[in-house]
């Protein structure tokens, strides 16, 4: 039997990468997921990915409006919730403080922050007492990359709620803890980065190498499952000890 057998599982931004992953990972391992992507083309292309026992629903997180119709599709299909990955999340690197602008501070901001804040917010009526909440954070939340500023302060809110949200819905038993990835070589943000800046990345990852997808997932289903009862409030680094030593 898996470690989710008969959990139902919601998974933002799940179309590639890291949560496309997870979604593959939960389904293997016995629970019934939906899936979120701004892309119908790329949506469907995920559900086929993952086979069986998904749900697509297009939207974007940090439309109250398109939360609002993903829940509504997970109560009509399921009724309840067991598990939330909030994933959905945007970053773009290259911007010191002299060239921020309004529009990428407002589209940052409005994805990771009020985009997680009301997507645990829009689930918690369908969760069950008991479940797993995992808010994917970065390790640019502790760590300081030159033109990053607004990316890391928005991953920095998002850690922040872990905490809060843990002792707000600790009498409901509803663990609410963080996912901080380093380098993922295998995913989008990467696949355009020069390989001497790849190079870089990996002179500073005592491991020697950049990540995989598979091993955030991993992560994700420890955090999600049984195997992490005794475990709320916290942030796990998956970042082959970049940030912590």
């Amino acid at each position: 039997m898996g470690k989710l057998q008969n959990k139902v599982a919601v998974i933002t931004g799940a179309t590639s990468g890291m949560a496309l992953a997870t979604a593959k990972l939960f389904v293997e391992e016995g629970a019934y997921v939906f899936i979120t992507g701004r892309r119908q083309e790329q949506l469907d292309k995920a559900v086929k990915e993952i086979g069986k026992n998904v749900t697509g629903v297009r939207g974007d997180s940090g439309s109250l409006a398109d939360l609002d119709q993903l829940f509504a599709t997970v109560q009509k299909e399921k009724g309840h919730i067991d598990i939330l990955f909030a994933s959905a999340g945007i970053g773009e690197r290259g911007k010191p403080i002299g060239t921020v602008t309004e529009k990428h501070f407002d589209d940052t901001f409005n994805v990771n922050v009020r985009g997680t804040l009301f997507t645990v917010q829009g689930a918690l009526p369908l969760f069950r007492d008991g479940g797993s909440i995992i808010l994917n954070t970065s390790i640019a939340n502790e760590r300081a990359f030159a033109g990053a500023a607004v990316y890391g302060a928005s991953k920095a809110a998002v850690r922040s709620f872990a905490r809060t949200w843990t002792q707000e819905l600790k009498d409901r038993k509803i663990r609410v803890n963080a996912m901080s990835p380093g380098p993922i070589g295998d995913t989008g943000s990467l696949e355009n980065t020069p390989d001497q800046m790849k190079a870089h990345m990996v002179s500073q990852i005592p491991l020697g190498r950049l990540g995989l997808s598979k091993e955030i997932a991993s992560t994700v289903l420890f955090l999600a499952s049984d195997d992490s009862s005794f475990v709320t409030g916290v942030e796990i680094a998956v970042d082959g000890g970049m940030n912590q030593v």
